[in-house]
C-alpha cells in the first residue's frame, strides 16, 4: 500500500456530521423515542454506533434496547421524527461545505462521498442541500458488506471515481470513519462533530480542523489543480 501524500488529486466526503448537520439530530430523535418508549438510552452508548453502516449500528442498538420487537417500534418512532419533507431540508449543510466543494470543482478536483447511510439516503440528503451536482460519485452503506471501519466503502468510492486510494484525501468527522479510510490506504482530514477522535487516529491523520470552513486555506497544498480559486 503505498503512503499517501499530497498533493492528492481526488477527493472524499463522509456525509453525515460531516457535510450535513444530521448527526445531533439523529442523536436526539434515538434518546427521545427510547425515552417515550420507557428505555433510558444513554447519550455515551448511542455515540457508540455513530459512523457506522446501518447493519452494525442496527444490530448495536437493538442490544442497547432489549430486542428486535422493541428495536421495530423505536426504529419506527424515529423515522416519523425524521421525516424530512418539509419546505426546508431538516439536515442542514455544515458550515463552509458548500464553499469547499465549490471550490474543488472549479479546480478540477473531483470528489465522491463514502457515506455509512444507504445510497438513496446520500442522494436525498446531498440534493435537498443542493450540492450533489459537485459529486462525480458516492458509495453507500448498502453496496459493501461491511461498514466503517472497514476500508471497503472507502474503497468502492475510490473505484468509483477511478483513482487510486493513496491519491485520495478523505474528509471525515468520526473516528470510525477516520479509520475506514486509514485502512484504505487514503489520508484523512478529521472535522470532529459529536464526539473527538482518539489520539491514534489524529496522529496518523492529515490533519485536524475545527470546522469545513478552514478548509479552503489547505486546498492549493493538498490538491494537484491546474486551477485553485
Amino acid at each position: 500500500m503505498q503512503t499517501p501524500r499530497p498533493p492528492f488529486t481526488a477527493a472524499i466526503f463522509d456525509m453525515d456530521g460531516l457535510l450535513v448537520d444530521s448527526e445531533r439530530v439523529t442523536l436526539r430523535a434515538w434518546l427521545d423515542a427510547a425515552r417515550a418508549r420507557g428505555i433510558a438510552l444513554a447519550e455515551a452508548d448511542y455515540l457508540q454506533v455513530v459512523g457506522r453502516a446501518s447493519t452494525d449500528s442496527d444490530t448495536m442498538l437493538t442490544a442497547l434496547l432489549g430486542g428486535p420487537q422493541m428495536f421495530e417500534q423505536v426504529q419506527s418512532d424515529v423515522a416519523a421524527r425524521l421525516w424530512d419533507a418539509g419546505p426546508e431540508p431538516l439536515f442542514p449543510l455544515k458550515p463552509g461545505a458548500a464553499s469547499l466543494l465549490h471550490a474543488l470543482r472549479q479546480a478540477g478536483v473531483p470528489c465522491a462521498v463514502a457515506s455509512s447511510s444507504r445510497r438513496d439516503e446520500i442522494e436525498h440528503r446531498l440534493d435537498r442541500v443542493g450540492v450533489l451536482q459537485h459529486f462525480h460519485a458516492w458509495a453507500g452503506g448498502n453496496e459493501v458488506p461491511r461498514g466503517k471501519p472497514d476500508p471497503a466503502l472507502y474503497q468502492l468510492a475510490a473505484v468509483r471515481l477511478g483513482v487510486d486510494p493513496a491519491q485520495c484525501l478523505a474528509f471525515e468527522d468520526s473516528e470510525n470513519g477516520a479509520r475506514a479510510a486509514q485502512a484504505a490506504g487514503v489520508a484523512v482530514v478529521i472535522v470532529p462533530d459529536l464526539r473527538a477522535p482518539g489520539i491514534e487516529v489524529v496522529e496518523r491523520s492529515h490533519g485536524v480542523l475545527e470546522s469545513l470552513v478552514h478548509a479552503h486555506d489547505h486546498l492549493p497544498r493538498w490538491f494537484r489543480a491546474a486551477r485553485m480559486p
